[in-house]
This record gives structure tokens, sequence and C-alpha cells, in this order.
């Protein structure tokens, strides 16, 4: 069955996690497009002021101080965008945490509650989704990370969630495509992104955490997301390092892990020592309206590749063309080279150029294999 997705000004959208980062920035520039709004985190004063926000620049929304890890929340969402919009269009699982630090040194209870929020947390999600879209179409769409394919060093198991949420996701996929079920499902794989996600995160070292670069802005992401909340797409990776990061992992595995080990994993430490007391986001919501983080470089505002994957045809406009550009200047100089030489008659010309071959050219078969250029 072909998925058919609304446009923005016609949709309701449900995120999670919107409360800071990726979240906010997604549902102010959905909002802007005129889209109904479902917000959810734990963070109730953030959540309320995004909405007055939101409603006083014209938008409607609602919002939902929900925990995701906890099935019965989910159930709550879809009720609460079933009674304020009569239910929704799209729904963005993006909540989540991470968690630095070496594996030996964590606790079990903290690496069972950072699974319990990304990767449980989207399970009850999509599946409450999935319950409702189905019946009348629509998108689910699943925010992972390049290291949903790749293992950051001292990110073991933020790693190993987003792993298993790509896993999830995709077998998710598959089953509503063996249903012929109306529904498009997303995984979005962002690269490094400038939100506050490191200083959330539940930190083990002794130095406060920070992107290691290239870092890209959440505007990125949110682009993405909403362009497949309208134009229905597998997986879309965010930022060419996402690509890079991938490719090193599938071609040069033991190059990659050498780099993690001697450069990336002193790359994630700030210059600030680890703050005492300091409260993360594992087990309470911690979203101050904030879309940017501690990222001391220069923030990536447009990902070139990104762009390129999601609007295929512009960039094969361009593309050509910058093609048709060249030939016509290549045509312009090959006429001014003609018009300064001398010209000799046509059968001369011939006659010179048949004898130069057969002086100079190898015995050629009539005939052989085709090369296609890749």
């Amino acid at each position: 069955m072909k998925v058919n997705l609304k446009k923005l000004k016609e949709q309701v959208i449900v995120i999670t996690g919107a409360s800071s980062g990726i979240g906010l920035v997604t549902a102010r520039m959905a909002a802007k497009e005129g889209a109904k709004l479902v917000l959810v985190a734990r963070s109730e004063d953030a959540l309320r002021q995004l909405t007055n926000e939101l409603k006083s620049q014209n938008a409607q929304a609602t919002y939902l101080v929900a925990d995701v890890s906890k099935q019965e929340e989910a159930q709550r969402i879809a009720q609460v965008a079933k009674e304020q919009f009569g239910g929704f269009d799209t729904w963005i699982n993006n909540a989540g945490v991470s968690m630095y630090g070496k594996v030996e040194e964590q606790s079990v209870e903290d690496m069972r509650q950072l699974f319990e929020i990304n990767f449980w947390g989207l399970v009850y999600g999509s599946l409450e989704a999935v319950k409702h879209l189905k019946q009348q179409g629509g998108a689910l769409i699943n925010v992972g990370s390049v290291l949903s394919d790749v293992t950051a060093i001292l990110q073991t198991m933020y790693s190993s969630s987003k792993h298993a949420v790509k896993g999830f996701t995709d077998g998710l996929r598959m089953e509503l495509q063996m249903e012929d079920a109306p529904v498009s499902v997303t995984l979005i794989q962002p690269a490094a992104i400038d939100t506050p996600y490191p200083l959330h995160a539940k930190n083990y070292m002794d130095k406060v955490p920070k992107h290691a670069p290239p870092a890209y802005a959440p505007e990125t992401v949110a682009r993405a997301i909403l362009k497949c909340a309208v134009a229905p797409a597998r997986n879309v990776e965010v930022g060419g390092a996402s690509k890079l990061f991938k490719g090193m992992e599938e071609w040069t595995p033991t190059l990659l892990d050498k780099f993690m080990e001697t450069s990336f994993s002193e790359m994630s430490k700030s210059d600030q020592p680890a703050r005492q007391n300091h409260k993360s986001g594992l087990y309470q919501g911690v979203g101050e309206l904030k879309e940017r983080g501690n990222y001391p470089g220069h923030t990536r505002e447009v990902s070139t590749y990104t762009q390129a994957r999601l609007h295929p045809a512009i960039t094969a406009a361009i593309v050509a063309g910058a093609g048709v550009a060249v030939a016509a200047l290549a045509r312009g100089r090959n006429k001014d080279t003609k018009a300064s030489t001398p010209q000799r008659s046509t059968k001369s010309a011939r006659n010179a150029t048949a004898a130069s071959a057969t002086k100079h050219s190898p015995a050629m078969p009539e005939s052989g294999p085709t090369v296609t250029p890749v």
C-alpha cells in the first residue's frame, strides 16, 4: 500500500524529548509550518514555557509530562493526542540520554536505566504509535544515531542502546511492509549534534563530557525529521561525518578502533573538571529549553551531504546545471582555439591522422569488453 503523508500544516505531531536540543528545535520548526503539536518530556516547567511560547505565535500545542520508560505513559500520550486533536499523524521518538565513562566503572543499575529510556521508551512509543497509524496512515520517526552502527569509546552503553534501536526499527518496518500497512518508518542517524546532550549525560569521567568534532546544529536534524514526516524515507544519516564513520566501520574497522582509542577518547573530554552532585537526565527531567550545548568548536549549521540525500532532484538539477555550464565553457574555448589555428584541408588532416595512428598505435581487436565508469 502506498503511504500518503499529509503536509505539515495539516498534521498533528507527537514529539518526545521536546524540552531541549533536537526535540525543542523540531517543535519550534514544526509550529512555524502550522503543525499541531503534542509535546512530551519529564520537565514540566520547560514544557509549559514552550507551549505558551508557541501559542503566543498562534500555534496549536499541548504538553504532557511523561516518562517514556513506562509503557502506560505511551498509552497516555496517545490518549491526550486523541482528546486534544482527534489523533496524530506523525510520532517522533526522540527522548534519550547518554552515559560517559568506562563500562567496568558503571553500575548495572545505570546501564539498565539507560536502556529503559533509550530502547524500551522507543519501543513503547513505537508500538502505541503504530496501533493508531495503521488505521489512518502516517509516519513513525525514530531518532537513532551514527552510533546505531558504530560504537563510540566511553559511550559503550549508549551505543549499545542505539544499536538495539536500529534493529527494532528495521524489524518493525519490515513487518509493517509485509502487512501492507500505510505507515512510513524512518530511522534518523545523526552524527554529533551541538545540544545539551553531553551535559545531561550521566558522567563517570573526571572531566565534563563534550562532543568530539565535527558537530552539527540541531536544525540539521530537525529539518531531516520534518522532511521525513511528509516524504517517506527508510533511514537518513545527518551530517557527512555519520556516513564517514559508517564507512570506516565497514572498510577499515581496525583503523577506526585505533582512532577511537588514541584520539576520540580525549576529544570527548572538556577542560572542565567533573561537577560533584551533577544531576543527569538518567533518572529525572533536566530540560531547560536550551537548543545548544557546550561544544567549543565551530558548529556546522548545514549538512550538504544530508541535504543532497533529502533533496536528490534538486541536487541532480544543480549537478546537471553545473555540467551544462562546464560544457558550454569548453565549447567556447574550443571555438577560440579553432579560430586561432590555421586549417588544413579535410583530406590532408585525415591522411595525417591515419598515418600517425598506423605508426604509433598497437594493434587493437575489432571488439572487446565495454567498461562502464562508476
